[in-house]
């Protein structure tokens, strides 16, 4: 099972703000189990802290802004993209300013502070939601899109097109984010030289400069233009001739730019709250669709709050049947699990499959037959049985009682033909042989019952 992972140690970066130009210091620290990323101003009265969730997100024309009321900060996705794309779950982040400075404009530097102080392993399991089904988010205007397929992992694949002969059509792709420091974290952002001035006359990229950003020049302007762009930002005067990319650093790579948006969307998908196994494909992305999309998921996951486990009846069970019957003292009719399919140090996946020959079925009810919730209840604590005699030596020597019974739910009937498929996982280490439990009934994808219950193994005489 994988594990919720925060920081070693604090760290600190320092640096200018991209649109307000102020000197700018951000500190990550580690932070609790099931804490998230949160981001603290420190230059205000109060510290607010604001949630790094979508739905915090307040504007997107030129980077992630999130704010809590009136308090904002912006330029969040590079330092985010590095959390995601590195596993780390839980961190908080102190700024004292409106945004986070923009370094040398990619992740590089988080990632390289990262790796300087180290990534903790926690106790909490990483609570990954796993995509089963396509999801689109679209912009019919631009021409943008967000696509999710279900994978086995976290996977990007994203294609930029803009009216430029230097960056005209370009994809990047990232299968594994342990490649992410290597393959993306040094990929900039990006301007054209046509954006900069309508930028500055709203009084933004006040701190952008050829450090901090690829600056793509392919619409010739007259040299007096050109070079008054070059004493406002601080740059040295270029040929208004030439045109092509004005930085003295060449490009990391020759799809540096779609890399870097990819780098955002990672970035922006942070703010759903939880990893993600799925495939992303994403088309001319851009903040406003990725949050759109990001938004959307949030959305899906608390529809889908308690996801069913992924059940591939064709692989090999972890316990089969007769391995059940040396563990259990059940037998027919009482033997309510037939296999196990997955387990863990602190929780199973069990499998039950109904048939029309059950022996309750013959008295509840003739006509109208379903599975009473008492025995779901029971084959719910059968699978939590096999996973606490798991731990001790001589299961077969063992035996598991009902000491307490807790929040039970049932949302829907179970009848002849459906699989049931048990979770059950410890609320907590075992101790004196008592164990406390929290287990979720599914059939396809719904939650058709619950439980928390509390039981006691006993060594047989």
């Amino acid at each position: 099972m994988f594990k919720q992972k925060t920081l070693k140690g604090s760290f600190s970066l320092f640096g200018k703000g991209l649109h307000t130009g102020l000197n700018l210091t951000v500190t990550f620290h580690p932070a609790p189990e099931n804490h998230g990323y949160k981001i603290q101003r420190i230059d205000l009265p109060e510290q607010p802290v604001i949630e790094a969730i979508a739905e915090n997100v307040v504007d997107t024309s030129r980077g992630t802004v999130v704010a809590k009321g009136d308090v904002r900060c912006s330029t969040i996705e590079h330092a985010m993209a590095a959390l995601y794309a590195l596993g780390i779950d839980n961190c908080l982040i102190t700024v004292n300013g409106p945004e986070f400075p923009i370094l040398d404009g990619s992740s590089h530097p988080y990632v390289e502070s990262i790796h300087q102080v180290g990534i903790e392993e926690q106790n909490a399991p990483k609570d990954f939601y796993v995509i089963k089904k396509k999801i689109e988010v679209r912009d019919e205007v631009s021409g943008s899109s967000v696509i999710i397929l279900p994978d086995e992992q976290f996977s990007i694949t994203a294609m930029i097109s803009f009216d430029s002969q230097f960056i005209n059509s370009q994809f990047a792709t990232l299968d594994n984010m342990d490649d992410f420091a290597t393959d993306i974290a040094s990929a900039r952002t990006f301007v054209f030289v046509r954006e900069i001035e309508p930028l500055l006359r709203a009084g933004l990229i006040k701190g952008g400069d050829l450090e901090n950003a690829i600056v793509i020049y392919e619409r010739q302007i007259s040299q007096e233009n050109l070079d008054k762009l070059a004493d406002y930002m601080k740059v040295e005067h270029k040929d208004a001739s030439k045109l092509g990319y004005l930085n003295d650093k060449p490009l990391v790579w020759p799809n540096e730019p779609a890399r870097h948006k990819l780098l955002d969307i990672i970035g922006d998908m942070a703010l759903i709250g939880r990893p993600i196994k799925g495939r992303i494909i994403a088309t001319r992305p851009g903040h406003t669709i990725n949050n759109k999309f990001a938004r959307q998921m949030r959305r899906e996951i608390r529809a889908h709050e308690v996801q069913a486990p992924v059940y591939d009846c064709n692989e090999a069970p972890v316990m089969d049947v007769n391995r059940i019957r040396e563990l259990l003292p059940h037998r027919y009719p009482m033997q309510l699990v037939d296999k196990v399919v997955e387990m863990g140090s602190n929780y199973i996946v069990a499998v039950k499959n109904v048939t029309s020959n059950e022996a309750f079925f013959q008295g509840h009810f003739p006509q109208e037959p379903v599975m009473p919730g008492v025995l779901q209840i029971e084959a719910m604590a059968q699978a939590g049985g096999l996973l606490v005699l798991n731990s001790v030596e001589e299961p077969e020597r063992w035996s598991t009682y009902f000491l307490r019974i807790d929040d039970v739910k049932f949302r829907r009937k179970v009848v002849p033909g459906d699989t049931l498929l048990f979770r059950v996982e410890l609320l907590a280490p075992i101790r004196h042989g008592i164990s406390s439990m929290k287990g979720f009934a599914f059939v396809g994808e719904t939650v058709v019952m619950e439980a928390t219950f509390t039981a006691q193994i006993v060594k047989n005489k």
